[in-house]
């Protein structure tokens, strides 16, 4: 039995309006394709190797697929309708997108390398402009012939006896369209991703350039062609199944001072997140977050070697800190507690007042702030050029100084910076119950009523009215509020960055992700548990000029929560501890299935 669902290319599904939409995601799959050499990703115009012929360097590797299908438990396909993908590894061209994919078992996909015949041979100018089938799109048509090119791969042969010379490699034509079959298992019903890796060593196996020359057409008889149709059956693999889809960052043009072999990092963001803008200042790559790390985690930044990032950012407490303020390298109390460090991507200004508009500075300012590390910076600098590691990781994340050293202070925040925007927190078990793949017990939904229920009497509304300041799917509206404590001596909020009295007692809006795991809480930790934050807004309200009008209007006897109510409130704030982020539990990883290709 075959029947069919919708495929789209280039799928990008709609934001969440409300939190209570969350829980109604779409049952979208993901097809996200990655070129390698071997188990490394493939840099384009880098050196590789290849057992027959040495080193080359690979500097175009484009793809046709079509006829997307699934295998159902008893061996029947599920097939897509009008399905075509275009990727493309220097194009940035990397995904494929379906929809509708039901809530059943699955144990394989498939897809065809080419596309049918009789799409093949028609007019290739009836195509919209975005299609992947468009010539102008692709680039894979062959104009001076009947049909398109279903893969191409071009480079240079490094260690050609003649010095480096060209191959070009297009496999086309009817006969060499190739289906790919690869076991897994899964479920549909939910939000998918496959991370699918094609292997450019595995397809170039078995072609010996000095031997069957350097280029194919895919003629009739051509034995190129024939080893690369048979190579793309083992050249594909599935290296992971996600339960959800992941936004297609936009790759900014790197700066003039970009360093060309650096390699870039693989930054997954939910697609059910708001769409993010990475600084395009500051490209993040691998050897640049590893560089981060270091620091973040290194007590040479302290006036005393004895304080890191790390020691008042503790992972496990979503890297904020236990204690109701931290103390500094040499004893000194602080005022505020520490704020924990996952999602910056989002935001615009950083600490409690907002004092700071980039993460890379507020990197540096615990560095030389006297009630924290108290170090100035150019003696970390100092510290830093001293060590036997640091000088070649600053020369190899960002390229060597013009002049003097290759650490600079701008390029400790650059590197700070780059590690804090990997934070990504995106997996509780609210996030898994909107992907479908767990359920909310009947309190913790509850208590997602009452957190998105306004709380207005008069209407019959009773809510606990937090989605105000804590809605969507960030869990805040990154704005500075007063929230209704009690002002406490020589702390006015945001006043003290803007001077305008309009700021007075206002601070930040942090996200509730995690929020389980990061007491205490409020600006100066002065609640020990989620019970005394609910009590708080309940009945614990200080009222004052400027008072959050969305608690401004609450009645003064307060909303009148039950314990019942109270209870579901923690319960629901609980399902949004990401076990998986604070390093509890690892990520689940995909079912093992049986080779289903000799079937």
């Amino acid at each position: 039995m075959q029947t069919s669902f919708a495929i789209r290319a280039g799928l990008a599904i709609a934001a969440f309006m409300g939190l209570a939409q969350a829980l109604q995601a779409a049952p979208v799959m993901r097809l996200q394709w990655e070129a390698t050499a071997g188990n490394a990703p493939l840099a384009l115009h880098e050196k590789i190797s290849l057992p027959l012929n040495g080193a080359v360097a690979i500097s175009r590797l484009d793809l046709l697929l079509s006829g997307l299908a699934l295998q159902r438990a008893d061996g029947s396909w599920l097939e897509s309708r009008d399905w075509y993908a275009f990727l493309s590894a220097g194009g940035n061209r990397l995904t494929a997108t379906a929809d509708g994919v039901p809530d059943e078992e699955f144990r394989a996909i498939r897809f065809r390398v080419g596309i049918d015949t009789e799409t093949n041979h028609a007019d290739p100018n009836q195509h919209g402009p975005d299609s992947p089938l468009h010539p102008n799109v692709n680039g894979m048509h062959w104009n001076w012939q009947d049909g398109y090119i279903f893969v191409a791969i071009e480079g240079r042969w490094l260690d050609s006896a003649s010095g480096s010379a060209g191959f070009s490699y297009h496999l086309g034509n009817d006969e060499n369209a190739a289906v790919v079959a690869m076991p897994v298992r899964f479920r549909g019903g939910g939000p998918l991703t496959f991370q699918i890796s094609l292997d450019a060593v595995q397809l170039l196996a078995g072609i010996d350039i000095a031997r069957d020359g350097n280029s194919t057409h895919s003629r009739p008889g051509d034995p190129i062609a024939a080893r690369m149709k048979k190579n793309l059956a083992s050249a594909f693999s599935i290296r992971a199944v996600k339960t959800d889809v992941f936004q297609e960052l936009t790759k900014a043009a790197p700066p003039a001072t970009a360093v060309a072999q650096t390699t870039p990092y693989h930054l997954e963001i939910s697609q059910r997140l708001p769409k993010v803008s990475l600084p395009a200042d500051n490209p993040l790559t691998v050897q640049g977050v590893e560089l981060g790390r270091r620091l973040f985690h290194d007590p040479r930044l302290s006036i005393n070697n004895s304080q890191s990032c790390a020691s008042c950012h503790d992972r496990s407490a979503a890297f904020s800190d236990v204690r109701r303020v931290s103390p500094g390298a040499e004893g000194q109390m602080g005022r505020r507690q520490a704020m924990p460090l996952f999602n910056l991507g989002w935001a615009k200004e950083f600490f409690w007042d907002g004092r700071v508009k980039s993460l890379r500075e507020q990197a540096l300012h615990p560095i030389e702030d006297p009630t924290e590390m108290n170090e100035k910076l150019d003696r970390v600098i100092g510290k830093l050029e001293a060590d036997a590691e640091y000088p070649a990781l600053f020369t190899a994340a960002f390229g060597k100084a013009e002049t003097g050293s290759a650490i600079t202070r701008q390029r400790i925040g650059l590197a700070i910076e780059q590690f804090v925007l990997t934070l990504v927190s995106q997996d509780s078990k609210f996030d898994r119950a909107a992907r479908k793949v767990e359920t909310l017990t009947e309190q913790e939904k509850l208590g997602l009523q009452l957190f998105i229920t306004e709380h207005d009497p008069r209407m019959g509304l009773r809510g606990a009215d937090c989605f105000h300041c804590h809605g969507g799917n960030l869990f805040t509206n990154h704005q500075f509020v007063n929230n209704g404590l009690e002002p406490r001596d020589g702390e006015s909020g945001r006043m003290e960055a803007t001077g305008l009295q309009i700021d007075r007692d206002l601070f930040k809006v942090p996200s509730l992700r995690n929020v389980a795991v990061t007491a205490p809480y409020m600006h100066d930790g002065r609640f020990r548990t989620l019970e005394e934050v609910i009590d708080h807004y309940d009945h614990g309200i200080h009222r004052s000029p400027t008072l959050d009008p969305n608690i401004a209007k609450h009645p003064p006897e307060g909303l009148g929560l039950t314990p019942e109510e109270k209870a579901a409130l923690v319960a629901f704030l609980k399902t949004l501890t990401d076990e998986a982020f604070i390093g509890a539990a690892p990520a689940p990883a995909a079912e093992p299935a049986k080779d289903l290709t000799r079937e």
